[in-house]
C-alpha cells in the first residue's frame, strides 16, 4: 500500500503527536513529557496508534516521538546513559512499526529535533558548545535507529537551528528546518525571519518550515518564505483553541481545535496555491480528522 500524494510534488506531514497522546489519555508533563509514551507496552501502543492514524489519514511523512528525547530532558528522568539511549531508538521503532502496520511503507519517518531548552524560551538558549554536543548525540541516536530525515523543529533562535542543522548535515543526513514565529515575521528571539531562512538554506537545509504559530501569523510568515525560497518551504501551524489561557505555556490536556477539519483543509489548500507550498501539516491540535481532511481536498484539487 502506498499514499501518494502527488500535487505538483507537495508532501503531507503528519499532526499534533502530543496533543494526540493527551487526547488519548496521557498526560505530557516533566520531567518526561511525550517521551513517557515509550515506557510501557500500553503507552507505545497508544503512540503507535496516534502514527497509525496519521498515516491513515493521508500522512507522507510521520514524525518520531523524540522532540524530547534530548540529553537535557532525559537527565531530568534519572535514567542512565543506556536508558537515553533507549527512549530515542524506542520512538523510532514505534513509528516503524506503524508504518509496517499500517501497510504505507512508502512514508518516511522524520526524527523530531527540538531546542534543547523550550521552544518558546530563546532567553534559555545554552552555549554554542553545550549545543554541540547535545544536538551531536541526538543526531547519533536517531542515525542509528534508521530515520529517513530529521525534522529540527520548533525553533526560536537563529544560532540552535544552524548548529542542529550542522550536526546532521556532518552524519550525512537530511534536514528540515522548521522555526516558531510571532505575529510579524520575526523568530521568538527577534530575529527577522528572513536572515533565519537565508542562513539555513545556505548551509543546506533541505527544506524550510514555519510551524506550532497560529494560523494568522503562520499566514504573515509565509509571505517573507516564500518570497526567500531557495528550496522547499512549508508550514504545519498550531491550530489548538487557547482562548482566555497564558501565551505559548503548556497546557496538561488536550485543547480543542480552532479550526474544524474541514475549515483547516480549505487553509492547506489556499496556502498551496497561494504561496507554493511543498510540505503541509498541522502541529499541536491538528487531529487525524483535519489531516484526512486537508488530504481529500488536496488530491481532488488534482484530480487524484
Amino acid at each position: 500500500m502506498t499514499n501518494s500524494l502527488d500535487i505538483q510534488g507537495v508532501r503531507l506531514l503528519d499532526g499534533g503527536i502530543a496533543t494526540e497522546l493527551q487526547r488519548a489519555g496521557l498526560p505530557v508533563r516533566p520531567p518526561w513529557w511525550t517521551s513517557g509514551a515509550v515506557l510501557t507496552d500500553a503507552k507505545r501502543g497508544v503512540l503507535q496508534s496516534v502514527h497509525e492514524a496519521y498515516l491513515a489519514a493521508g500522512a507522507q511523512v510521520i514524525t518520531a516521538n523524540t522532540f524530547r528525547a534530548n540529553l537535557r530532558a532525559l537527565r531530568q528522568t534519572k535514567l542512565d546513559e543506556a536508558g537515553w539511549a533507549w527512549m530515542v531508538h524506542a520512538a523510532v521503532g514505534v513509528a516503524g512499526a506503524a508504518r509496517k502496520q499500517a501497510g504505507v511503507l512508502d512514508a518516511q519517518i522524520a526524527g523530531s529535533i527540538g531546542p534543547v531548552e523550550d521552544c518558546y524560551r530563546p532567553d534559555l538558549v545554552p552555549s554554542d558548545e553545550e549545543l554541540r554536543a547535545e544536538h551531536g548525540w541526538l543526531v547519533r541516536e536517531l542515525s542509528r535507529a534508521g530515520v529517513d530525515l530529521f525534522l529540527i523543529e520548533t525553533m526560536n533562535t537563529i544560532r540552535e537551528a544552524r548548529i542542529a542543522l550542522a550536526q546532521v548535515l556532518s552524519a550525512g543526513g537530511r534536514a528540515w528546518v522548521s522555526f516558531v514565529c510571532a505575529d510579524d515575521a520575526t523568530l521568538l528571539s527577534g530575529e527577522p525571519l528572513t536572515g533565519a531562512v537565508h542562513a539555513v538554506q545556505r548551509d543546506g537545509a533541505e527544506a524550510v518550515l514555519i510551524n506550532c504559530t497560529s494560523p494568522q501569523a503562520t499566514e504573515v510568515a509565509l509571505r517573507v518564505l516564500c518570497r526567500g525560497r531557495a528550496g522547499l518551504i512549508g508550514a504545519y501551524p498550531n491550530i489548538e483553541d487557547r482562548t482566555g489561557l497564558p501565551d505559548r505555556q503548556h497546557v496538561d490536556r488536550a485543547l480543542s481545535p480552532a479550526l474544524t477539519p474541514d475549515e483547516f483543509a480549505e487553509l492547506a489548500a489556499r496556502w498551496t496555491a497561494d504561496y507554493g507550498l511543498d510540505i503541509i501539516g498541522g502541529c499541536c491540535g491538528t487531529t487525524p480528522a483535519h489531516l484526512e481532511s486537508a488530504h481529500k481536498l488536496l488530491s481532488a484539487a488534482v484530480g487524484t
